[in-house]
């Protein structure tokens, strides 16, 4: 394990969530739930909140980095950054995080995502084109009108050109919940998914089902980041932020649904610069969390990481290789967007500190090396790998 030299000089040493709520369902507002996360991440340290001195966040939160200083009264505020991209941005603002610390511009950074949408509008509201506005007069005549829409047609495409069976897509939505099955945070918790369940569920629009597609919530969540040789003096054991990548393939989002490689999740150029980064190859990851608007992401994150060849996939994708603990590839292991709470991936992050911490719900035994990536198919999306103190 060679790597770069960002690998393993930072790590996250706490995380921490608000409640979760079904949209519309939160008795406070988008603020006061960041504001929840940020100081159960700091419990979870071990920190007194007055000595963060940085914030990052991504898709632009609305929580303003200033106005949350002022809340946790801290003496200064030193450095705040937001990354474009959507749920694609996660993973991007921990590096950025990390960046931040590497450079001397903070020494302890709380990356943090709030999203409330009963309060501020649901992302999959087929009335509100919103960021894709710009193409409306295209698409909407023809009824592409929400993400479940504009996505399906990439996942389709993915699927016909391997030959690509539903069934991978139930496989991945399953794990998920079965995963949340032994979390009691979980909205979906004691509400498991039979296969009869997923079959017999209405169709959003081919290829997913009801229980292919995220959930809507209002909820916070936060991880603290410092630099690694600060990290053995918190609460919990480090994990170190071996490598992190962002970006997305040539014309990836051009217009009108009009990109080259037309069936990807927008990682086949990022991925090989993560592990290429980090200093390692897929088949030593323990386990994953992937962002999941909808299972069809998952399905193309995973082949284009490498984890398997898209001829591989219809073995690959069943219920046995992807739950916990002894699958080949335990994934989404606290119930991810689909089963946990969404909170456009910063549960994903979250769930990757905890199982190197051993501390996950779903634990996987011996974790050394947990993954992560934000966003398919947006651009830019954005992926890490976490380690242990032996990955160092």
């Amino acid at each position: 394990m060679n790597g770069s030299a960002f690998r393993g000089r930072t790590a996250i040493v706490g995380v921490g969530q608000s409640a979760f709520y079904k949209h519309g369902g939160s008795p406070d507002s988008e603020f006061r739930l960041t504001l929840d996360a940020v100081l159960a991440a700091c419990t979870d340290a071990g920190l007194d909140p007055r000595k963060i001195d940085g914030f990052t966040s991504f898709n632009f939160d609305r929580n303003d980095p200033s106005r949350m200083a002022a809340a946790l009264g801290l003496p200064e505020l030193r450095y705040a950054n937001m990354f474009w991209g959507g749920g694609g941005g996660g993973a991007a603002a921990v590096a950025n995080a990390a960046a931040a610390i590497l450079a001397g511009f903070a020494t302890c950074v709380v990356v943090y995502r709030g999203l409330a949408q009963g309060q501020h509008g649901r992302y999959g509201d087929g009335l509100s084109i919103g960021a894709y506005g710009r193409d409306a007069a295209y698409v909407a005549p023809y009824g592409l009108m929400t993400p479940a829409q504009w996505y399906a047609m990439r996942v389709t495409r993915f699927m016909h050109d391997h030959n690509i069976q539903p069934d991978a897509l139930r496989a991945i939505s399953r794990a998920s919940y079965h995963h949340a099955q032994l979390n009691p945070h979980a909205l979906m918790y004691g509400r498991p998914l039979t296969d009869d369940k997923y079959d017999q569920s209405r169709w959003i629009v081919e290829p997913f089902r009801l229980y292919d597609c995220c959930m809507e919530n209002d909820c916070a969540g936060a991880v603290i980041v410092v630099a690694a040789e600060e990290a053995p003096h918190y609460r919990q054991a480090p994990a170190y932020i071996l490598g992190a990548a962002q970006g997305s393939e040539y014309r990836n989002q051009a217009r009108i649904h009009n990109a080259p490689n037309y069936g990807s999740a927008s990682f086949t150029t990022v991925a090989p610069r993560l592990f290429a980064q980090a200093g390692v190859k897929p088949s030593e990851v323990d386990v994953a969390q992937s962002y999941e608007n909808f299972t069809g992401g998952v399905l193309m994150s995973l082949i284009e990481h490498g984890f398997c060849s898209p001829e591989e996939a219809n073995e690959f994708f069943i219920i046995e290789n992807l739950t916990a603990p002894s699958g080949q590839l335990p994934l989404n292991t606290s119930g991810g967007n689909l089963a946990e709470a969404y909170i456009h991936g910063m549960g994903q992050i979250m769930e990757a500190v905890r199982q190197v911490q051993g501390r996950s719900t779903a634990q996987v035994p011996d974790v050394e090396i947990s993954f992560v990536s934000s966003g398919p198919m947006v651009s830019p999306c954005s992926n890490m790998l976490l380690g242990g103190a032996t990955t160092l």
